[in-house]
Parts: C-alpha cells; sequence; structure tokens
C-alpha cells in the first residue's frame, strides 16, 4: 500500500484528529525514515536496515531557525495552532540534541503563541535516557506508546530493532509519575503468517493491568487510518474502541481519547 514520508523539517499546520490544529516538527531526514521500531502499520512505510551512507538529521540551530521562521507567518497571517507536535518520519527522541531542541522550542513557543501546547509522540524506547525523560517532563503532552502488554504481541506489531524489554519500558514510564498520556494502537489482521488481534480479552487484561501500574493522566486509543506498509490489516470499530474505552474509564478512572 502506498505509504509516505514527511519532506519538511517543520510540515503543516494540519488538523490532527487527536491534537487539533497541529504545526508538525520533524526532526529525522526528509527523506528517509529514521526509528527504533518497524511497526507494520507505519504510515512512514518501513524502516530501512540498512544505508548507503548515514542518515543527517537537522542540526539544532536549522530546527529552531525553520521553527521560528514558521511561527512569524502563523502569527502575521493570524493562524494560530493549538499545538506544536513532534512526530514526522520516525522516533524524535533518537535526536542527539532531543533534549536541547525541547528547550529551543519552549523558548519559541512562549515568544509567539504561549496558549500553544507542546507535544511529542514517542514509541518509549529511549526512556533509559536520563536527559530524554527530563526534556518529556518539560511538555505539554509526551504520549508514549504501549500497544501491548504481551511481549510476543510487540514484536509482531512493533517490530524493535534493537534491544527491547517490556519490564524496562514500563518502569521507566513510571518515572514520569502520571504526567503522560499513553497511546495505543488497536489493530486486527494477519502478518508474516500471524494473526493479530490486541483487542481479545488476554490482550485486553494485560494491558489494564501495566495501564494501573503506570497510572497515566490520559490514555489515547486508535486504530488504522492511513495506508500500511503490509497488507491484510484491519481497523478496529469505533464501537469496539469505545468498549475499550469504557472499560478504562470504569476499572481504572482514567480519561480516554478514541480516534477511530
Amino acid at each position: 500500500m502506498s505509504t509516505f514520508l514527511f519532506d519538511q523539517t517543520i510540515f503543516g499546520p494540519v488538523k490532527s484528529r487527536r491534537l487539533g490544529v497541529s504545526l508538525g516538527i520533524n526532526l529525522l531526514p526528509n527523506d528517509t525514515k529514521v526509528c527504533s521500531f518497524d511497526c507494520i502499520y507505519c504510515e512512514c512505510g518501513w524502516t530501512p536496515h540498512k544505508r548507503e551512507k548515514k542518515a543527517e538529521l537537522p542540526s539544532r540551530e536549522t530546527v529552531a531557525r525553520l521553527l521560528r521562521k514558521k511561527l512569524e507567518e502563523m502569527k502575521s497571517a493570524g493562524e494560530a495552532p493549538d499545538v506544536l507536535t513532534f512526530a514526522g518520519n520516525g522516533e524524535p527522541t533518537l535526536h542527539p540534541a532531543f533534549a536541547d531542541i525541547i528547550d529551543d522550542t519552549i523558548s519559541i513557543r512562549n515568544e509567539y503563541f504561549p496558549d500553544a501546547r507542546i507535544a511529542v509522540l514517542s514509541n518509549s524506547t529511549m526512556l533509559h535516557k536520563p536527559k530524554v525523560v527530563e526534556a518529556l517532563k518539560k511538555v505539554d503532552d509526551n504520549i508514549l506508546k504501549l500497544d501491548s502488554a504481551i511481549p510476543d504481541t510487540i514484536q509482531l506489531l512493533d517490530c524493535p530493532l534493537g534491544r527491547f524489554h517490556l519490564v524496562e519500558v514500563v518502569n521507566n514510564m513510571k518515572k514520569f509519575e502520571g504526567k503522560l498520556t499513553v497511546q495505543t494502537m488497536f489493530i486486527r489482521g494477519e502478518f508474516s503468517g500471524h494473526q493479530i488481534d490486541n483487542t481479545t480479552e488476554e490482550e485486553l487484561s494485560a494491558w489494564l493491568k501495566l495501564l494501573a501500574e503506570i497510572s497515566p493522566e490520559r490514555v489515547m486509543i486508535y486504530t488504522i487510518a492511513r495506508d500500511t506498509p503490509t497488507q491484510n490489516l484491519s481497523k478496529v470499530t469505533t464501537d469496539d474502541l469505545e468498549k475499550i474505552a469504557t472499560r478504562v474509564k470504569d476499572k481504572l478512572g482514567i480519561d480516554v481519547q478514541v480516534s477511530g
């Protein structure tokens, strides 16, 4: 199926189904994906396992310059973003200057649109780095992925490319003391000869148990809305997502945002 890459460091603004009017910040290259996961549902396609040359990331100075330029343009046009969102072609916390870029973004945001929120969409794999955790604690919405509480399912859905231990990831999420959003993609289908469904009772019971341990202030649940790099995947119905949300609210008392 047809997937795409974000071809700019600062992109949008776009109307996000989860965040509102979102101005995107892509800390990865504009022509390739760089990620510690190779999710079978990623709208950016597969993560390259081998490269002819090292991927070049935008510098801290370039990100700040381009962000300031875009916010100046939006200010002049009377267009206010709801949120500045770190997303794009892979995992933003892989950028070696991620913590410094967060500081720059907060400063620039305060200068132009102090009411705008700052969000980071992360796959949670870099939470063992203290500087990443410290930076994420500074933003308004640190949105951390947890697609399953069962390691085999994570291996199938997210395809980690390096060392990944679910217990460590959950323990690292606890470092936020509740100031985080857990984001989960629910999906069904078939991949590489395996059936996929992280909405079964076994999956949901284990997931709810981990949510209770992490105790996030919010949970985002969603399903595929764009093309995926592999065939034979299907959306979970909005009705089923709402049922999952009700279980989270009733059992844990956590706010849930649903994107069907």
